[in-house]
């Protein structure tokens, strides 16, 4: 009897879309192309309000439109980067489980044929 299947490939395929979505989200929200284009954006938008827009600025210093929108944005992704977390530990655990039966059942196969090598040896003394 096998004990090994690949749980990526079970779980991968039993996503829903919406849990497709969150794992791709949480996974741009975590890389560094995310932080440098926040940083990109963000000096465009101080650049704008402080020194091209200096007659129609939309939001002036100290920036509270951007604040509010800064806000808003870590308060989705968190929650979005919170689900797929959940679901990488649900599959760590049944990959830690997995193990763990691989684990039982060769150290039974071990205890088996040590059980057969010393009625071997058994044999092998008294003949």
């Amino acid at each position: 009897d096998m004990l090994v299947t690949n749980f990526d490939a079970y779980s991968d395929n039993n996503l829903t879309r919406w849990e497709r979505v969150a794992d791709k989200l949480a996974e741009f929200g975590g890389s560094w192309a995310f932080i440098l284009l926040f940083l990109v954006l963000i000096a465009i938008w101080v650049a704008l309000n402080t020194i091209f827009l200096i007659e129609h600025r939309f939001d002036p210093y100290p920036f509270i439109f951007l604040n509010l929108l800064l806000s808003c944005i870590a308060a989705i992704q968190a929650p979005i980067i919170m689900m797929s977390q959940n679901r990488q530990a649900a599959r760590d655990q049944q990959k830690a489980l997995q193990d763990y039966q691989v684990n039982l059942k060769a150290e039974l196969e071990i205890r088996e044929l040590h059980n057969k090598i010393d009625k071997l040896m058994q044999t092998l003394s008294t003949n």
